[in-house]
């Protein structure tokens, strides 16, 4: 029973970190499902309850990380509050459109936020370049903050 939860457990972990850069996939939460299959495999007993909190947090960190950068993007660029409102739309509405929409979504938004507010081309493609570049940066964070958090769970596991 033991290698069946441990098979499904590297597989929701590898799925898991595959969503930290497919925006369709909750990348986050199936990794810490992973991680958690791996913990009950052994019943806990390496990696027990405050590591598994400690792993929930950094999961829930990652979403905090990726708006974080997404805003900290527009506004670096100039952009205004109706910018990241419109990036934060465009991303929603772009999530209809497959990952075409996932990655154009944000920019469009951008843009259109900028032009509502009668600010030139010029303005407004710099706000929808500064969402690009938040996301990218987003991006590389949830991926170190994944990276880290398996990291967290091989060291409780074999290490300590």
């Amino acid at each position: 029973m033991s290698i069946l939860i441990w098979g499904l457990s590297a597989v929701l972990t590898v799925t898991g970190l595959a969503g930290m850069f497919l925006p369709i996939l909750p990348g986050a939460p199936i990794l810490f499902l992973g991680l958690l299959f791996g913990a009950w495999a052994e019943d806990f007993h390496y990696v027990g309850l405050w590591t598994l909190l400690v792993l929930a947090i950094m999961a829930g960190l990652t979403y905090l990380v990726e708006f974080a950068a997404s805003v900290l993007g527009v506004k670096k660029y100039g952009g205004s509050t109706r910018a990241m409102a419109g990036a934060a739309a465009g991303g929603v509405v772009g999530l209809f459109f497959g990952i075409p929409g996932i990655l154009l979504g944000p920019f469009i938004g951008a843009v259109v936020g900028e032009l509502s507010l009668q600010r030139t081309m010029n303005e407004a493609s710099r706000a929808g370049f500064g969402t690009v570049v938040g996301l990218a940066l987003g991006l590389a964070g949830k991926l170190a903050i994944g990276i880290a958090m398996v990291g967290l769970f091989v060291v409780m596991r074999f290490v300590a």
